[in-house]
């Protein structure tokens, strides 16, 4: 008997979905026949993104807010027609430009607020915001995506990486909290990505081609992942295949690192 993944009835709210990987689970959600509730931060990317799931076929509405402000999120959500599945997927610095890497001593505090703010409490608004429905309903899903900065560390990004390692700890604890009302609770974890934030151009030079192999070599696949490595799991997880899973972290990480 050939599985298949069946959301259709369901509604789907994938934050930061605008682009990269939360536009990868958006086309993969919508393909499974949820609903998808596009949020972006910027309204333009919203539409542009629910464009492009409606002309491949899928149903899908935008709903820009900012994951960061409760009373945005709680508004914005409040206004919907209720959310069967949660993706937490905005992260990075939010609506901030990615700062360079530094060690923490040369970090600037601010830097560090603009990171728990969008990677921990944006996860903590949305999830406050849609868990209710959910209990009342007696199902639901929340799939957060988290990092494998968080779950080993990583140099000269500490402030990152302790905002994602907070959200995989609020996950399980949340998991603990809500189990009860069939609502299941994970996270995925993810190395580099390759989307319009992180994407480079192709090699010029031999010894950026060297420089490019060499910062592969921890990947046992040796490539960057991709939007559509990640969406996959996203939606088997959000599935009624996985009802009986919960409380994990899953990585998507091309071998970067093992874990049991």
């Amino acid at each position: 008997m050939a599985l298949s993944i069946d959301l259709e009835g369901r509604r789907a709210l994938v934050t930061g979905a605008g682009q990269g990987v939360g536009l990868g689970i958006a086309r993969a959600l919508a393909q499974a026949g949820a609903v998808v509730v596009v949020n972006d931060i910027r309204p333009v990317q919203a539409e542009s993104a629910v464009e492009e799931l409606r002309a491949a076929g899928g149903k899908a509405e935008a709903l820009p807010f900012d994951v960061t402000d409760w009373d945005d999120v709680s508004q914005a959500i409040d206004s919907t027609d209720g959310i069967d599945i949660l993706v937490n997927n905005a992260g990075n610095a939010g609506a901030f430009a990615f700062p360079g890497l530094a060690d923490f001593i040369d970090t600037d505090p601010k830097v560090w607020q603009q990171f728990v703010a969008v990677n921990l409490f944006g996860v903590m608004n949305c999830s406050r915001a849609v868990v209710p429905s959910m209990i009342a309903a007696e199902w639901g899903r929340v799939i957060t995506i988290v990092s494998d900065a968080g779950r080993f560390g990583t140099s000269k990004v500490s402030p990152y990486a302790a905002a994602k390692a907070g959200a995989a700890g609020f996950c399980r604890s949340l998991a603990r909290e809500v189990g009860r009302y069939s609502i299941t609770v994970n996270c995925v974890s993810l190395s580099t990505i390759e989307t319009p934030t992180t994407g480079r151009p192709p090699a010029a030079t031999p010894e950026e081609e060297t420089a490019r192999r060499e910062r592969m070599k921890p990947y046992v696949i040796r490539r960057r992942g991709t939007p559509e490595d990640v969406s996959g799991l996203v939606a088997f997880l959000a599935s009624p295949m996985a009802s009986w899973i919960t409380g994990q972290t899953y990585a998507v990480n091309g071998g970067f690192t093992f874990s049991l």
